[in-house]
């Protein structure tokens, strides 16, 4: 009982420092945005898409483009970390018109790494 009692509890306690660490990771979600020319993918925050409204993240940011007709996001591209991985970083801030993009969907950078977007420039 007593063992069982510490797997349990390691259980937990290794549940309750993984759910941090797995809501940070959560906090922006990438797209990719298929035009006539060329794929572009981007990241938003979760706090963007949240502004946005109430609906899914895909239909937020679909939503808000149609509406808006041009919206500015963090163009994301494949980079070289200064630990030597590959990962998915913010290139820039770029301006994504509704006339341009022909199909928006999420984006999984899988196997790499993506870094949050910065902060406003």
């Amino acid at each position: 009982m007593f063992s069982f009692v510490h797997r349990a509890n390691a259980v937990v306690l290794a549940f309750c420092v993984a759910l941090p660490a797995a809501a940070q990771e959560a906090s922006f979600k990438l797209f990719k945005l298929i035009t006539a020319k060329d794929d572009v993918v981007i990241g938003l925050t979760d706090e963007e898409l949240r502004s946005f409204g109430p609906r899914s993240d895909l239909d937020n940011l679909a939503e808000r483009l149609a509406s808006a007709g041009q919206i500015t996001v963090w163009q994301y591209a494949v980079h070289r970390a200064a630990d030597g991985s590959t990962v998915q970083a913010p290139l820039r801030r770029v301006a994504v018109f509704k006339t341009d993009t022909m199909r928006i969907e999420p984006f999984n950078p899988a196997p790499l790494k993506a870094l949050p977007p910065e902060g406003p420039k």
